[in-house]
C-alpha cells in the first residue's frame, strides 16, 4: 500500500464515481473538501484504492487482484503495525471484495454481536450499512403530524458548530468552524442557549446533501432530532439538494429515525469495524 500523493488525488475521481453505493465521505476526502489520507497499489496510476475520511470511516475499491497489495492491506486492516489509534469503519466495492476479506482475514474476522461490539476486540467485525431512499411524499405526510417544538431552532454559526459535543458532530466532518461556515449548512434546537440536538452537512455536493446527527445524550428520546432533522430537510428541497442517509442497520435509533423522516432503506451490505 503506497500514500497517495495529494497532487494526483485527480487520478482517483473516476474509479470512484464506478462506486454503487453512497461513498460521499470518500468524494470529501478525494475533492479535499476535508483532510484525509489515500492509499493505493501504485504511487501513480492506481487500480486499488483505500480512501480514510477523518472521521474514521474509510472506503476500498477496485481491483481485488493485486496479491502484494492485499498482503499489506490485511496487515492495515487487523493493525498489525499499528498504524491506527482508533477503530475505522470500512466500506468495499466491488462486492467481491467482501469474499477477498473473509479468506484474508480468516478466524480475524467475526459477525456482529453483543459481545464483540466493543472497542477492544482486536477482530475486525462485520455489521451492515444501509443506505436510504429519500421520500418526498412520505416526508410531506410526516410533516403534517409534527409537533410543534418547544424550543427554538436555529441554523448552525460558528459558534454553535464548536459548542455541540458528541462522537457525531460537524467539527469531525469539516476542517474548522469557517470552512464549515462558508461550504456548508445546518440547523440546531437550542435550549437555555446551548445545542441539545443539531442536524448539519456532513457531506455537500452541487446536488446531495447527507445529514450528520447528533443529540446530547440526556436530551434523547424526546423527538428533538426530528425538528433538527426537519429543518435541514427543508432547506434540503428549498435548494434543490437531495437529502441522503446512511448509517449502520445496528443503530436502531438511526434506522428508525430515517424511516420516521421519509427515507426508505433501499441496499445492505457489510460494513466492517477496524481495531
Amino acid at each position: 500500500m503506497f500514500l497517495f500523493d495529494k497532487e494526483l488525488y485527480e487520478k482517483v475521481k473516476a474509479p470512484l464515481e464506478k462506486v454503487k453505493f453512497n461513498s460521499l465521505f470518500a468524494r470529501a476526502v478525494v475533492e479535499k473538501q476535508v483532510a484525509g489520507t489515500i492509499y493505493a497499489d501504485h504511487p501513480e496510476n492506481p487500480e486499488t484504492v483505500y480512501v480514510v475520511h477523518p472521521y474514521g470511516m474509510s472506503l476500498l475499491f477496485g481491483s481485488t487482484g493485486n496479491h502484494h497489495f492485499n498482503k499489506s492491506l490485511r496487515d492495515y486492516l487487523l493493525n498489525t503495525h499499528k498504524m491506527r489509534s482508533k477503530a475505522e469503519w470500512l466500506q468495499a466495492y466491488p462486492d467481491a471484495w467482501n469474499n477477498i476479506l473473509a479468506d484474508l482475514l480468516g478466524e480475524k474476522l467475526v459477525r456482529y454481536n453483543q459481545e464483540s461490539d466493543n472497542n477492544t476486540t482486536e477482530a475486525v467485525v462485520q455489521n451492515t450499512r444501509v443506505n436510504f431512499k429519500f421520500n418526498t411524499d412520505k416526508y410531506h405526510d410526516f410533516k403534517k403530524n409534527l409537533a410543534r417544538c418547544d424550543f427554538d431552532v436555529v441554523p448552525v454559526d460558528r459558534e454553535l458548530f464548536s459548542k455541540m459535543k458528541g462522537s457525531v458532530v460537524p467539527i469531525f466532518f469539516w476542517d474548522n468552524a469557517d470552512d464549515f461556515c462558508r461550504h456548508g449548512v445546518g440547523f440546531c434546537v437550542v435550549t437555555g442557549g446551548q445545542p441539545v440536538s443539531m442536524a448539519y452537512s456532513a457531506y455537500i455536493t452541487r446536488d446531495q446533501l447527507e445529514l450528520g446527527i447528533e443529540t446530547s445524550e440526556k436530551q434523547r428520546g424526546k423527538g428533538l432530532a426530528l425538528h433538527a432533522c426537519s429543518a435541514l430537510i427543508d432547506y434540503c428541497l428549498a435548494n434543490q439538494y437531495e437529502p441522503v442517509w446512511s448509517c449502520r442497520l445496528e443503530n436502531a435509533g438511526s434506522y428508525k429515525l430515517a424511516q420516521k423522516l421519509g427515507f426508505e432503506p433501499v441496499l445492505t451490505f457489510p460494513y466492517y469495524r477496524l481495531p
